[in-house]
């Protein structure tokens, strides 16, 4: 692994954030409830935390460091459990599907995303 794929990781999920926050601000404010679309805007913002964390980790880290990858395999897995599980069941009842077995993968994803943290915190000590 090099430092380019961490930053390519971290630019799509910066893309993608975008994307979806400029898709909840408009599209999905007509059809979702506040509560709802509050929840979303949560995986956007997490997701941006996500995106700038990996871009900085893939300019200024030495990835040969074994914390840095766990820090960078930890995150990114940690962003897609939470924040993508948030905006499916954010949108369960505009799709009309039961998203209701993700409820436990947000906070599995969360975790993930502070143990990344926790890895980078490791190396810097």
């Amino acid at each position: 692994m090099d430092n380019h794929l961490v930053i390519a990781v971290g630019a799509a999920f910066g893309i993608l954030a975008i994307i979806l926050g400029a898709f909840g601000a408009h599209a999905l404010k007509k059809v979702l409830s506040a509560e709802k679309l509050a929840s979303f805007e949560v995986g956007v913002r997490y997701q941006t935390y996500s995106a700038l964390f990996l871009l900085v980790l893939g300019y200024h880290a030495n990835l040969a460091l074994g914390a840095i990858r766990w820090a960078f395999y930890l995150v990114t897995i940690g962003t897609i459990l939470f924040s993508f599980s948030i905006y499916l069941l954010s949108l369960s009842e505009y799709l009309k599907k039961s998203f209701k077995f993700l409820g436990p993968i947000t906070p599995l994803g969360g975790l993930l995303m502070i143990i990344g943290w926790g890895c980078l915190l490791c190396s810097a000590l």
